[in-house]
């Protein structure tokens, strides 16, 4: 048991995000005497020891448990994706149960919980939560539980008693009824799983469970409950023997992020619980930015009358070249690139591209600073527009005089906030004194990568390694030639030795055999050109290998005012297989594919997406995606496709649906970087829904440069 769980801790840090060592040393406060930080059940969910609690995580907590008793193991990521709202994804293996052929069955299930009432003094919290309603149903089940903290001088530290109704799973023992109707049907092995149970939700008979933790210190607590769980499946088929409704367990504070439970349960069991809790908000490595320079503020007008003659730039052409050149070498001590200057007497007008810091808030008002270094008096109105490979942004318009005013004011960045413009960027700087080195730029980075596949029933997570070498050449505005170049040194990936039917064209549950087609393959190589049609316009067209298993040609365009939480898209892609050893031969598929976009930004962090169109299998429907932004760059999203591919015809897991999620490397490392980690957890990777993957596509280039991007991370400009 102890090895099987200390393995799955091992496995999950090829998730990327290196839990442990996160956990160990991230800053956040201490879980005793914090009523909205509990604690976590065998099921990787605020609970008991294999009972739910009420309680709800911190806002934007991402926790992950790794769980073992009874034959089974329990890998779940939980993030509370709002104050009342938290999704869990759970994968789990059962020794010795032969549900589906294999040694150990696996399956993956998803969880959802909804805060009705959150504690006070005297009501206690309540929450309604959904387990296992898109999967094959094994863990299906609802419950309604309320939770309730005490604590006083008689006995230290705090106590939380739970009591609560289960239906389903949490109903198979001790039931009391069925309020809701007593017809529910059963879990079936085999079943193809991954819809959601409607006609299940809070039917059949309902059962109670209950429970206390005692929080002695800052590091023990002790928990005990009574379960509604009769685990029917696994004492039917000899996995354990079930004694007793009774569970026991102690918990260790390993740290403060980390958690170890051990457990008795069911009158039979030992068990064993690693929690892990961190939050997007708290870095591991505090970010430091280097000090900025303070404001050069100008004389007043009444004491230094000549410095404010607008004779020096009498020659708009020789003062805008003048100040390209002084600003350049600035800008590039910065982190940033001047790509264009035009000046006036009164305005000075840059185009420049962020190459260093995340938030393009900082990188405008670093900009703003060293325009304020160089630009005579007379300057009063400064206009800065970010770049994206040719794409302006917006226009940020400043007043000179606003930010020598307000630099020390107490609430400098709303009040600068209140007197700025940000407006949409006109497609070229006519007249402007362009940047003679950006001509052509080439780059070039070597390193190592790891690709992932998860799920395989004989091996859950496979790894691939090697060396990877990126190269792009910008010979032109606008204009890029890029590529990758990849050696694979070692892995698994390859080695699986499950097939894989279809009823569809083979576009994705071939990726095993892309995985060994080579040890040296060519990852992508394209020539991509984007630009602005107009003002509100984003465009772009990118032909040749564009991923792994295709290429072809990709045109997109974009609808995207700067003001507008709204944009609009459109693209459209004619594709052909790649030859599995991914060199530049082809198959004999190819297809067109494309889709009709909305995205909107809900705030908070919040954006939506809906992509209607055709993909790759020639099925045609909707991809709907939630993500979550936080200010420091992490996201977490989730999304789901629909087409008209039949449940049957999909295969396992009914429709195509996954979890994305972003990590800045700035949240590790404590200083700029606009590198990130990325990875996309999919339940199973079938052929229905798969829609094609296109470097730089539009609305992720320019939506942090536009107002609300801007707005989340305002405070930026003075740091």
């Amino acid at each position: 048991m102890i090895r099987s769980f200390l393995k799955s801790a091992l496995k999950l840090t090829t998730l990327g995000v290196v839990l442990p060592s996160v956990a160990a040393a991230q800053d956040i406060d201490h879980v005793f005497g914090v009523a909205d930080r509990p604690t976590l059940n065998l099921y990787g969910s605020p609970g008991l020891v294999d009972m739910p609690t009420a309680e709800a995580l911190p806002d934007g907590q991402f926790v992950v448990g790794i769980s073992n008793f009874g034959g089974t193991t329990r890998t779940t990521l939980t993030f509370q994706a709002a104050p009342r709202i938290s999704a869990s994804f759970r994968y789990i293996g059962i020794r010795d149960i032969n549900l589906d052929g294999f040694e150990t069955y696996r399956d993956r299930s998803f969880d959802l919980r909804f805060l009705l009432n959150r504690e006070s003094r005297y009501l206690p919290s309540v929450t309604v939560g959904l387990q296992d309603f898109a999967g094959t149903g094994i863990y299906a089940g609802e419950y309604v539980v309320a939770t309730k903290t005490f604590s006083g001088a008689r006995v230290p530290g705090e106590i939380k008693a739970t009591v609560g109704l289960g239906w389903g799973r949490l109903a198979s023992s001790g039931s009391i009824g069925a309020p809701f109707g007593a017809e529910r049907p059963g879990f079936e092995p085999g079943d193809t799983g991954g819809e959601p149970s409607f006609d299940q939700w809070f039917r059949g008979d309902v059962a109670p469970f209950a429970g206390l933790e005692w929080q002695i210190n800052d590091k023990w607590g002790v928990k005990a409950e009574y379960s509604s769980d009769a685990y029917d499946i696994e004492t039917g088929n000899g996995v354990f023997d079930r004694k007793s409704r009774f569970n026991f367990g102690a918990e260790y504070q390993l740290s403060d992020s980390m958690r170890l439970g051990a457990y008795y349960l069911y009158g039979s069991e030992l068990g064993v619980n690693l929690q892990i809790q961190i939050n997007p908000k708290r870095p591991l490595s505090p970010l430091r930015l280097p000090a900025p320079r303070p404001y050069d503020v100008r004389p007043s007008r009444r004491e230094d009358p000549q410095a404010y003659d607008g004779a020096w730039a009498a020659s708009e052409e020789s003062a805008s070249g003048a100040v390209r050149d002084a600003l350049t070498p600035l800008f590039e001590a910065e982190g940033l690139t001047l790509v264009s200057a035009k000046t006036t007497a009164s305005t000075t007008e840059i185009r420049f591209r962020n190459e260093r810091y995340r938030a393009e808030s900082v990188a405008i008002g670093r900009a703003a600073r060293l325009m304020a270094r160089v630009l005579p008096a007379s300057v009063e109105t400064f206009r800065l527009t970010p770049m994206a490979d040719g794409l302006a942004k917006s226009t940020v318009v400043f007043r000179r005089s606003d930010l020598e005013a307000l630099e020390t004011s107490p609430d400098a960045p709303n009040a600068l906030l209140a007197v700025t413009g940000i407006d949409s960027a006109a497609p070229s700087l006519i007249g402007a004194a362009d940047n003679e080195d950006l001509v052509s730029v080439f780059n070039w980075s070597i390193g190592p990568y790891l690709s992932q596949s998860y799920f395989d029933p004989t091996e859950p997570i496979r790894v691939d390694g090697g060396v990877s070498l990126k190269a792009s050449y910008k010979f032109a505005p606008g204009w890029t030639v890029a590529g990758e170049l990849r050696h694979r040194l070692g892995g698994n990936i390859a080695d699986t030795v499950r097939t894989t039917e279809s009823a569809l064209p083979r576009v994705r549950t071939d990726a095993v055999r892309y995985a060994g087609g080579g040890d040296t393959t060519l990852r992508n190589l394209y020539i991509n050109r984007q630009w602005k049609p107009g003002a509100d316009l984003y465009a772009r067209v990118t032909a040749g290998y564009l991923e792994r298993m295709y290429g072809g040609v990709s045109a997109e365009l974009l609808w995207k005012p700067v003001a507008s939480r709204l944009a609009l898209g459109i693209e459209a892609n004619y594709v052909k297989k790649r030859d599995f050893d991914q060199r530049f031969g082809f198959r004999d598929y190819s297809v067109a594919t494309g889709h009709a976009s909305a995205y909107y930004e809900f705030g908070n962090g919040f954006t939506g997406q809906l992509d209607v169109g055709r993909y790759l299998a020639g099925d045609v429907g909707a991809t709907v995606t939630l993500e979550r932004e936080f200010d420091n760059g992490w996201k977490v999203g989730g999304f789901f496709t629909l087409t008209d591919v039949s449940a049957e015809d999909f295969g396992e897991g009914s429709f195509d649906k996954g979890i994305t999620l972003t990590v800045p490397i700035s949240w590790f490392v404590g200083r700029p970087d606009k590198r990130n980690f990325e990875t996309t957890i999919r339940p199973i990777l079938r052929d229905g829904g798969a829609r094609l993957s296109v470097p730089k596509r539009l609305y992720n280039q320019v939506r942090d440069g536009h107002r609300q991007g801007l707005f989340g991370n305002w405070s930026g400009v003075w740091e």
